[in-house]
């Protein structure tokens, strides 16, 4: 798919993107799975990226081949959560990740539209310890959508918050599952990260300090003449 230009919206997931929450995610569910007698290994939290709280804790007893009835699982998972929660209560503005901000503010100063895609429930927490719950149009909500990724709802339901057709929003993932998903909503998809691991983002970058906004907006008719 091409270039969407011009854009009118830019989706961002949250972990990884905007900050390092997968840390504390990490040490969450480590902690958890260790208590159930599950080895956490980095290769089993990468599978874990991009997908939502229940889906986590069923690939961590997959691993462990558990079968438990519903209310324990909800038990393991809010317990899980109750444990992030308190390692994320204490995060500031300086655990913004390196060109978050700038590319939050570069999207608004174009004029486009900024919305949060994240499968976290506690988006609206972290993104008040870092002080930029301002900076969004819209939050989709992951409780409000059918599937998790890798499945398109929560990209879409960020693009209806927003009244964007899809086709004109950039999602920004740092997940293969979220890449995923950003490509099943029919959208343009930019990886932050390794481009091995997110091959089928329509481009990859390093960090969001190499995230140019102006490369999604309409040429300045200056410019589109000069090429015509």
């Amino acid at each position: 798919m091409p270039t969407p230009i011009p854009a009118q919206a830019i989706l961002f997931d949250l972990d990884g993107v905007l900050t390092d929450t997968a840390r504390y995610h990490f040490v969450a569910w480590q902690a958890l799975a260790s208590s159930l007698g599950i080895e956490f290994t980095h290769a089993l939290n990468e599978r874990l990226k991009g997908v939502d709280r229940m889906g986590s804790l069923d690939l961590i007893l997959q691993v462990g081949a558990f079968s438990l009835d519903p209310e324990l699982k909800r038990e393991l998972a809010d317990r899980k959560n109750e444990h992030y929660l308190q390692l994320v209560a204490g995060m500031t503005p300086s655990n913004l990740l390196p060109g978050a901000l700038q590319a939050l503010d570069a999207a608004r100063a174009a004029g486009l539209k900024v919305g949060l895609c994240s499968a976290s429930r506690n988006a609206l927490q972290v993104l008040g310890s870092l002080g930029i719950l301002d900076r969004f149009d819209a939050i989709a909500d992951p409780a409000a959508v059918a599937h998790g990724k890798p499945a398109p709802d929560i990209f879409l339901e960020g693009a209806r918050l927003l009244g964007v057709p899809p086709a004109a929003c950039v999602g920004v993932e740092d997940a293969m599952a979220g890449v995923q998903a950003i490509k099943a909503a029919g959208m343009y998809a930019v990886g932050v990260g390794d481009p091995q691991v997110l091959a089928q983002a329509d481009e990859v970058v390093p960090s969001l300090l190499a995230f140019d906004v102006a490369r999604y907006l309409a040429p300045a008719p200056d410019a589109a003449m000069a090429g015509g």
